[in-house]
């Protein structure tokens, strides 16, 4: 009963982020030339076909999606999880800000190449997605809002609007089999794939 009650005791602490455990995913977005840039993203949810994107200021994701509110929401697997972190030091923004620069972030013009990955055109929106991720979402976005307690992000709305899913991880027409699919989990800025299934819930249709 000690070992449990120390268990379960908890105290007041100021973590430096709450990345407490979502999913990656790569966001496609259409840059001016008409080339695509990818953006790391770890702040996401999803409900219906509405899917709430938290993006920072400042960089080129956010600028695209003001000049061109298309997107594509790529979901990356656990062993693309290399391809990701490639991104991660490099922004689509020429002038890259001060506060980026000091965290060892430069620009790069060709996030594909540098990445890795593949592009393949999208059937509804401009930005291209990217094929070696299993779940790719083409999105319109809806509303653009900057919350006045967080100043350095913006919360977007988007509208899935095209569906993609490798053939592999489909049990039929429209379910994915989720004993086939998991996505790369960002916890802690540590990268995580799923752990064995635990059970499901009574609205599973699969």
């Amino acid at each position: 009963m000690e070992m449990m009650k120390k268990m379960m005791s908890a105290r007041s602490i100021q973590p430096k982020v709450l990345y407490y455990g979502t999913p990656v995913i790569l966001l496609n977005t259409l840059n001016e030339d008409g080339t695509t840039n990818i953006s790391p993203l770890s702040s996401s949810w999803a409900l219906g076909n509405c899917i709430v994107l938290g993006i920072g200021l400042g960089g080129k994701a956010i600028e695209n999606i003001q000049r061109h509110p298309q997107c594509v929401i790529n979901v990356p697997s656990p062993e693309l999880w290399g391809n990701v972190e490639k991104l991660a030091p490099y922004t689509g923004k020429q002038q890259v800000p001060e506060f980026k620069q000091h965290i060892g972030i430069h620009y790069h013009s060709d996030k594909y190449g540098v990445s890795e990955l593949t592009p393949t055109e999208s059937t509804v929106v401009q930005p291209t997605r990217i094929a070696e991720c299993p779940i790719q979402i083409e999105a319109q976005v809806r509303h653009i809002r900057v919350p006045e307690h967080t100043s350095f992000m913006a919360i977007v709305e988007t509208e899935a609007i095209q569906v993609h899913a490798h053939e592999d991880i489909l049990i039929d027409d429209n379910h994915i089999d989720p004993q086939k699919w998991s996505p790369l989990i960002y916890n802690f800025r540590h990268y995580f794939g799923l752990g064995a299934q635990l059970g499901k819930t009574y609205r599973a249709e699969t």
